[in-house]
């Protein structure tokens, strides 16, 4: 098997991982964190969701964490939109990307964004294309490909039509999400054998959740297909609010160890995402779930 050369790390720890925390992190720890996440080699930070705080308390400080890091020009800083007023508050924080959401399976939408699918695309077609008008590229995120917590197994062509949809507003990138971790390796292969056939591997990315244990699994099949870029959450944290059991997002440092192992390039430096992690445990008052941090912590 000839793996990938080098692979993109999305870091999505501040969004992603933070939103379904019930400690709210205080805004001057969540700026020292993605600074520290910054210097690690990570070239890419989602680092907050402009979101109605109500949905979210969690993210409330959106703004201020935005305005407040202190940006590497060697990072692509991102922000999760759900509409048109959060568009406006992403660009005023001068954003470097937008991403969008919605879900393949309709009761997850429902749950998510109360809304359904037919009325979501219009909503997040005027945020992508206002979003390119301003000179900003846009990653679509597509929730429960791999199945949902309401509904189960997720057709695949029900899943790629949602994709198709975003791609048709101007989306850039794709990351596919198994929100509830229970995508297997066959089944990872069964959609992007599907799925390739219709996007450039260049614009697909995965999101996997290691509820199951299986997100690094998921990860090694998808590097057979030739996928470069995967997101992960620093420690595992994460989860998604709206799916019952869902723990958090793959691990960073996890995953990272094991591409280090591999002979797969990520430039990111171990050491000083260790760093970064415990800057966020500390805050958090609790030890971060990613196998890396439990040698650790066992190790003090």
């Amino acid at each position: 098997m000839k793996w990938p050369e080098k692979i993109i790390i999305k870091e999505v720890g501040p969004r992603d991982g933070l939103q379904n925390e019930k400690r709210i992190v205080p805004t001057d720890v969540k700026i020292d964190w993605i600074n520290a996440l910054s210097n690690t080699g990570l070239s890419y930070i989602e680092a907050t969701s402009f979101v109605n705080p109500k949905w979210i308390p969690q993210l409330g400080d959106a703004m201020e964490v935005v305005k407040g890091i202190k940006r590497n020009p060697d990072v692509t800083y991102a922000a999760l939109v759900p509409n048109k007023r959060g568009l406006e508050a992403a660009l005023e924080a001068n954003i470097d990307e937008v991403s969008v959401f919605m879900s393949a399976s309709e009761s997850h939408n429902q749950n998510n964004i109360n809304k359904s699918i037919a009325d979501t695309y219009p909503v997040l077609r005027e945020v992508i294309e206002e979003a390119i008008r301003n000179g900003k590229t846009v990653r679509g995120y597509v929730s429960t490909v791999f199945g949902c917590p309401y509904e189960g197994d997720v057709p695949v062509e029900q899943a790629l039509r949602v994709c198709d949809q975003l791609f048709d507003y101007g989306i850039h990138e794709l990351s596919l999400g198994d929100t509830i971790g229970v995508a297997s390796p066959m089944q990872v292969e069964q959609f992007l054998e599907v799925a390739l056939k219709r996007y450039d591997k260049s614009k697909v990315a995965l999101h996997f959740h290691d509820t199951r244990g299986m997100a690094l699994a998921n990860i090694v099949k998808s590097l057979e297909y030739g996928i470069v870029t995967f997101d992960a959450s620093l420690g595992g944290l994460g989860g998604c609010p709206y799916a019952p059991g869902a723990s958090g997002n793959v691990a960073t440092d996890d995953l990272v160890h094991m591409l280090d192992k591999m002979g797969i390039e990520t430039g990111i430096d171990a050491e000083k995402l260790m760093q970064a992690s415990l800057l966020i445990q500390n805050s958090l008052q609790t030890p971060l779930p990613s196998h890396q941090m439990a040698v650790f912590n066992a190790s003090k």
